[in-house]
């Protein structure tokens, strides 16, 4: 199946989106998301249809395609490209039958109906070019949109108008100025709604690095000789090499081959302190070289990059529904419909029983339509969203999905793996004791090397890299167990274990080592190594336990080490020696009692991390517990924990501040327009500001302080 990714210009509420998602699935595509706010839509072809007919189709609904693919894109020959230009041009025939308004100006040719009537045509046109258009399409597709109210408005007025001039008693139809006043404010309106929703897309737009940055390849003449030339980074392919200078900007992801550098990755960790980097170190692409000069060749370009990935995550989440969201689109869906049957109601109470006349019960009729605003229910979860999410990128705390945003919102006790979580995972070997005799020191590194240098562990890692011997024993098998550590075969048929206590039990009651390597049933002997507590993991400790969050220390580590750590900081509750499966029951026994999210970063904490009500992982973890949690802190550490904890409940509360305005905005304004306290020039103009209301209240959330 492939994988389409496009930008559809226009939708500006969740019915917006809802049709473009209908119309895909019936289709037949899979996996649809669709979000309305940043235009992004993906799904997966697994029809023959051609693009171009689902582009025509999308198009058809009253919005544009933008397929990014030159061959296929057909040039936009819209006459108004934006609300802002439509309103333009509407205010210009619509400034002066607003004229009157002004005390002391009154001009007597403008109140003629058949001037008003020249000065709203124009108005007329473009508007039910738009809103009209727009309103039908929703209409044939059974999910009318906001513009349906609005065209029904504008309609009405102009009607009646039209009528009154016709038969020649304009003096009581005159409805010409509410009819453009609407048009063009609405315009007004959306334009403004439009400039907000980008706002709170403001964060992600600083991660998305400029395609025009300049990189310094290096290539090679006949002699050998090395040559650099500037080329522009999208023109970059995997394995080209670069050179790169003090205050240059990383153009892709790349790998060092020579050199050492101090790298400022803030892009993706929002973290300015510079991260020293030398040979075989990767540099991810938008990271700038604050001091050195290095040679690298390319390792992933365009949508491969890590940035690209991060951007790619973070638009996915965005199209996520969290639960709070369902009740508004279930409302949102049914609301224009309701709404034009509360205008009808209001149009026939106020004539027939409230002997109001024709035209006044017409009027309030039209205000009860632009008043009311099906778009605040669908923005009000999106819109906070957005910031949250944007906010959480620029800090370097990457969420998967929304739900996990709104899920952080009950956590109420974190559990913590040790060893490259609480510790910073760069061991290095303090000691080693050679159990049998006849085994030399350099026979007992040597059988160290060869078995470690296949584990992913960070303790393994530590002692392939001090104790690199050329010499390493060739196995006929070997293999890794999760929880225990590493098995191996030789070609003589000798059998080895390298791994923790567990697998010493039989052979010594010493459990104060980290390493024990034994042959054929019978211990060689024992490794210590030195693991420093990450500096920030008192801090964050602290932090939490400040705000009632319960700590624990979840780890296959030696129990006496794990108190240790956990006196050190404080943690209330010490879980040590489990293996993989007891950290799975612990944590399904844990989350039955009260939402717990896990924070781990090796292999044996996968399991764990998918079962927790929110897994956590860091950036430089193994790939199977990043693709394991649902939130991945980038900063090389867990600073950022209380952030990611604090934002997940702060946009939360944003959420049921903006749907608290959304539904009394319309539970109030609707009545009082139902009942003639509000001119319909007036509503139309308050219904564009409640949106912007609610993107300004979500902009807030990049200002609160969340920790």
């Amino acid at each position: 199946m492939e994988k389409v990714e496009w930008k559809v210009e226009g939708m500006s509420c969740t019915n917006c989106a809802l049709s473009v998602d209908k119309f895909l699935q019936a289709k037949g595509m899979q996996q649809v998301k669709v979000n309305f706010m940043g235009g992004d839509v993906s799904f997966e072809m697994v029809t023959d249809i051609p693009k171009q007919d689902i582009v025509k189709g999308i198009e058809g609904l009253g919005y544009h395609v933008i397929t990014g693919d030159k061959s296929e894109q057909k040039k936009d020959t819209r006459v108004f490209k934006n609300h802002f230009q439509r309103f333009l041009f509407c205010i210009v025939f619509t400034g002066p039958l607003m004229l009157h308004l002004i005390p002391g100006v009154h001009i007597h040719f403008l109140m003629d109906p058949f001037v008003q009537l020249g000065l709203t045509i124009p108005v007329f046109i473009v508007g039910m070019d738009f809103f009209g258009r727009s309103a039908l399409k929703s209409l044939f597709k059974g999910i009318p949109n906001m513009n349906v109210l609005i065209a029904l408005g504008a309609v009405a007025a102009f009607g009646y108008s039209l009528y009154g001039t016709i038969i020649g008693q304009a003096a009581q139809y005159m409805f010409y100025e509410t009819t453009a006043t609407i048009l063009t404010l609405v315009f007004l309106g959306n334009w403004m709604e439009d400039k907000s929703v980008e706002t709170t897309q403001a964060a992600l737009k600083t991660l998305a690095v400029s395609q025009k940055v300049m990189a310094n390849m290096i290539a090679y003449d006949d002699q050998h000789q090395e040559h650099v030339f500037p080329v522009e980074s999208s023109t970059l392919k995997v394995g080209d090499l670069l050179l790169i200078k003090s205050g240059e900007t990383v153009p892709m992801d790349c790998k060092i081959l020579w050199g050492e550098a101090s790298i400022n990755e803030a892009i993706i960790s929002g973290e300015s302190a510079p991260v020293e980097k030398k040979m075989n170190d990767k540099l991810i692409g938008g990271s700038m070289v604050d001091h050195g000069t290095i040679k690298a060749y390319v390792t992933a370009v365009g949508q491969d990059t890590v940035l690209s990935n991060i951007l790619k995550m973070v638009k996915e989440a965005q199209t996520e529904k969290p639960p709070v969201q369902q009740l508004a689109d279930k409302i949102s869906a049914i609301f224009v419909p309701a709404v034009v049957s509360i205008a009808v109601v209001t149009l026939l109470i106020n004539y027939f029983i409230g002997h109001q006349p024709f035209s006044e019960s017409l009027l309030r009729g039209i205000a009860v339509l632009v008043i009311s605003c099906p778009c605040a229910m669908g923005l009000a979860t999106p819109a906070a969203i957005a910031v949250g999410l944007g906010r959480a990128a620029k800090n370097g705390v990457l969420f998967k999905n929304a739900k996990s945003l709104e899920i952080f919102k009950s956590i109420t006790q974190v559990v913590f793996d040790k060893t490259g979580t609480l510790t910073t995972g760069q061991f290095s070997i303090s000691g080693f004791q050679v159990a049998n005799r006849e085994t030399s020191d350099e026979e007992f590194k040597r059988v160290a090397y060869s078995l470690e240098k296949y584990s992913n562990h960070p303790i393994a890692k530590a002692v392939a890299k001090e104790w690199k011997i050329k010499d390493e024993i060739k196995w006929a098998k070997i293999e890794e167990v999760k929880g225990l550590g590493m098995k191996a075969t030789d070609k003589e048929g000798n059998e080895y274990v390298a791994g923790s206590y567990k697998v010493a039990t039989d052979f010594t009651s010493d459990n104060s080592h980290n390493i024990y390597l034994i042959k054929n049933n019978e211990l060689l002997g024992s490794i210590d190594v030195f693991d420093e507590i990450r500096p920030e993991a008192k801090e964050v400790v602290r932090q939490l336990k400040i705000k009632g969050i319960k700590t624990i220390l979840l780890s296959g580590d030696q129990k006496g080490k794990c108190e240790q750590v956990a006196r050190e900081l404080g943690i209330d509750e010490v879980y040590a020696e489990q293996t993989p499966q007891q950290k799975l029951d612990k944590i399904t026994a844990l989350n039955q009692l009260a939402p717990t999210a896990m924070v781990g970063d090796g292999i044996n904490d996968a399991p764990a991390l998918a079962k927790a009500t929110v897994g956590i992982s860091l950036s430089d973890a193994s790939q199977i517990a990043m693709q394991s949690a649902q939130v991945v802190l980038m900063n090389h550490g867990i600073k950022n924990l209380p952030l990611s904890l604090g934002l997940g409940k702060h946009t939360y509360q944003t959420i049921k501040e903006n749907l608290f305005w959304a539904f009394i905005y319309n539970i109030v304004a609707i009545p009082v327009a139902a009942f003639g306290f509000l001119n319909p020039t007036f509503g139309a103009l308050m219904m564009g500001l409640s949106d912007v209301v609610l993107a300004i209240n979500s902009v807030r959330l990049n200002f609160k302080k969340v920790i």
